[in-house]
């Protein structure tokens, strides 16, 4: 295919074949997460290991991903987005692959940190080439569908592993993922447009120091967020210091060197900082309903595992059913009301979730959870749209990265802190009443309302229209 110029869209079949691939890249890398959650238990008995450790089955993905995903968004504009995407289609493949034929749980982690390098690409590079695909005027509706697609692959994962699990064993968890990669890789060789490749000039201009120690950073942070289960300890303290050492020097060396990974100057952008920085808060808070949905509705309401499972799958269903629609609305509307409006429902629904009322019971609970999630689909729809649409050629995989990074590290740290506060006020939820966890709840929501609050206030201070009209990245 000819390189498509600024501004133009193929016709056709070209850009439904390329979104279909760009799509499909989100929904591996969601449903390489949650799929493999649903086999942990299946796992201790396979390979006779303790839980702690066939955790780091999921933790080996979701740390990889979190540590590499800024880098790969940076490779891809020096290597060509369509031909890195493509790389890490193929790669996530062969380690689902390998993941199913591992013989030893060391093999498969090791399979699974190899499908996060490849999920670290698919994620920042599918955005990053949204505006090479469509037309600026189509851009939130295509924002909108890929993350409909992450929220399917979220909201698919435990229900299909559970049948793939029962069926076939735990191999199959991984295998599924074999066919929808190959499907994945074909659409984008056939109808992903080709780009010019960057100036000889550019394609040597990688920064591998900086690159180890913002890896280094991002890892720290991402065990010190993870280990102890809940319990921060000496351990976690020596963790997070290491990642503030490394993420001090990390900034000192992308100061000095002549072609930083990541330009400071980039973040000298009040409009874009401020929507980085509302996409860690947003995430921190739908986080919140993963972590403490289950202990309310199992402890607070008495709920058999049957109905919380099927409450728990409200969520990801709203937002995949109110994506596209979410996104066609910023596209023509604008970005700003809908981001506005999405961080004011979910500040609305969190505030409703801290003053729940235990008689209203799984109805009132669930009408809530329906209300943060609509405005958790809305504003990642007219957010990503408002970041992504007027980027730079040259700086599209790494914002595109930067963007995937603040919503890992936002629901890295909603796992852990919020997990943190509610059961500091709520206690061990297997021996406290069912008062008690409805009072951790409130009081956990209540928190995630003031965030949203923030986020609200960094939406006005950031000035977020200008970011839509005209960010300019090319610096």
């Amino acid at each position: 295919m000819k390189p498509v110029s600024a501004g133009a869209e193929p016709k056709g079949g070209s850009v439904g074949g390329a979104l279909a691939s760009l799509a499909l890249s989100m929904l591996l890398a969601s449903l390489g997460t949650s799929i493999a959650n649903v086999g942990l238990p299946t796992l201790v008995l396979a390979f006779g290991a303790s839980f702690q450790q066939v955790q780091w089955v999921v933790l080996a993905y979701l740390l990889t991903i979190t540590a590499l995903i800024v880098s790969a968004g940076r490779l891809g504009d020096l290597l060509g987005r369509r031909r890195l995407l493509l790389a890490g289609l193929l790669l996530f493949t062969l380690a689902s692959a390998l993941c199913a034929a591992a013989p030893t749980l060391g093999a498969l982690i090791a399979a699974r940190a190899l499908q996060g390098v490849g999920a670290a690409i698919m994620m920042a590079l599918a955005l990053a080439l949204v505006s090479e695909t469509v037309s600026k005027a189509r851009t939130g509706s295509a924002m909108g569908l890929l993350g409909t697609l992450s929220a399917v692959g979220t909201a698919l994962g435990p229900s299909l592993g559970g049948v793939l699990l029962a069926g076939f064993g735990w191999p199959a968890l991984f295998l599924v993922c074999v066919p929808v990669g190959g499907l994945a890789w074909a659409l984008g060789y056939r109808y992903l447009p080709a780009e010019r490749q960057a100036p000889a000039s550019m394609r040597g201009a990688f920064d591998p120091l900086g690159t180890v120690l913002l890896a280094l950073a991002l890892l720290a942070y991402g065990l010190a967020m993870t280990l102890g289960r809940g319990h921060f300890g000496l351990l976690n303290g020596a963790l997070l210091l290491a990642a503030v050492l490394a993420g001090g020097l990390f900034v000192w060396v992308e100061g000095r060197v002549a072609a930083p990974l990541v330009r400071l100057e980039l973040f000298r952008d009040a409009a874009l900082s401020g929507s980085l920085v509302m996409s860690a808060l947003v995430s921190t808070v739908i986080m919140t309903t993963f972590v403490v949905g289950p202990f309310y509705l199992v402890h607070g309401l008495g709920l058999p595992a049957l109905q919380v499972g099927l409450a728990m799958a409200l969520g990801p269903c709203v937002s995949a059913l109110s994506g596209v629609p979410a996104g066609r609305l910023a596209d023509r509307l604008g970005v700003r009301p809908m981001v506005l409006a999405g961080l004011g429902a979910m500040a609305l629904g969190c505030l409703l979730l801290a003053l729940l009322p235990s008689g209203l019971g799984l109805g009132g609970y669930l009408a809530a959870l329906v209300v943060t999630t609509l405005g958790y689909a809305t504003f990642q729809a007219a957010n990503n749209t408002a970041v992504m649409s007027d980027v730079g050629a040259q700086q599209r995989g790494l914002v595109s990265g930067v963007l995937n990074l603040s919503r890992n590290l936002g629901l890295i740290t909603g796992a852990a802190l919020m997990g943190a506060v509610f059961a500091a006020v709520a206690g061990d939820p297997g021996t406290a009443s069912a008062e008690a966890v409805a009072s951790g709840m409130h009081f956990t929501f209540a928190l995630a309302a003031g965030l949203m609050v923030m986020a609200l206030l960094v939406a006005q201070v950031s000035g977020l229209n200008a970011l839509a009209r005209n960010v300019n990245l090319n610096l």
